[in-house]
């Protein structure tokens, strides 16, 4: 059993009966993150990279899909949370946290791994540093504010690590749509994907999900439907419901 300190909870996964340890009071995992584990098709050959994990979720949630994934995080005690997590888990030989600052990734990987993922995936920091009101608690203020990595520094830290057609998966705010495919572009990506995600029926979308392919070829961007999180009974949608592996609710 891994040590768990008096400020933190173990959190059920509902997927393969996983755990998750996380911190009380501090940035917990939200629905984002699970979203985006399950947004892209893996092979069982895929080497993942994972920029910017916090406790781990995403590979937790996706760990049996691929070969191997590796996880980068720059806090040092959300990557002890990750480690132990993946040790409570047996995933020890399905994923490797690391600890450190992905906008030094060509430092912080073994030179034979740049250039060699099949997808990265990254669920960056959705706003600038200084725009909108920032947590008073640090790591959710670092976790949602661009005060260590930028959108520009994620998506060349995934084009340094990806072979030619590798994915980049990410999930971000939808107002930031056109920045984000202006910097992909930028560092030699050609978006494939794009799935918007809205609160409700009646509202716009706040989040948008997005795979884009490491020097691929531009056009035939995919649009799908887009993800509806609550119904009008104002409950998660049964779509939500599978995601987070609640069927359930609806047998």
């Amino acid at each position: 059993m891994a040590e768990i300190l008096s400020d933190e909870t173990i959190d059920e996964l509902n997927h393969l009966g996983r755990k998750i340890i996380q911190k009380r009071g501090a940035f917990r995992f939200s629905m984002d993150a699970v979203l985006l584990a399950h947004f892209p098709s893996y092979r069982p050959s895929d080497s993942v990279l994972d920029l910017g994990t916090g406790t781990g979720i995403v590979p937790l949630l996706m760990a049996e899909e691929a070969a191997h994934v590796d996880a980068v995080e720059i806090d040092g005690e959300m990557a002890e949370m990750a480690r132990r997590s993946v040790a409570m888990n047996g995933l020890e030989e399905k994923v490797t946290i690391i600890r450190g600052d992905y906008r030094e990734i060509d430092d912080l990987l073994p030179s034979e791994k740049i250039g060699g993922y099949d997808i990265v995936i990254a669920n960056p920091p959705y706003y600038k540093a200084g725009s909108g009101k920032a947590s008073r608690n640090e790591s959710v203020r670092i976790a949602r504010h661009e005060v260590n990595a930028t959108l520009d520094d994620t998506i060349r830290a995934a084009r340094l690590c990806l072979r030619p057609r590798g994915r980049l998966a990410m999930i971000h705010i939808a107002e930031r749509l056109d920045e984000i495919i202006l910097t992909m572009k930028k560092y030699d990506f050609a978006v494939k994907r794009i799935r918007l995600v809205q609160p409700n029926e009646k509202k716009g979308a706040n989040l948008v999900l997005m795979e884009a392919a490491a020097g691929g070829k531009s056009g035939a961007v995919r649009f799908l439907p887009a993800l509806i999180v609550y119904g009008e009974d104002g409950n998660y949608t049964r779509e939500i419901l599978e995601i987070y592996g609640m069927q359930s609710g609806y047998e």
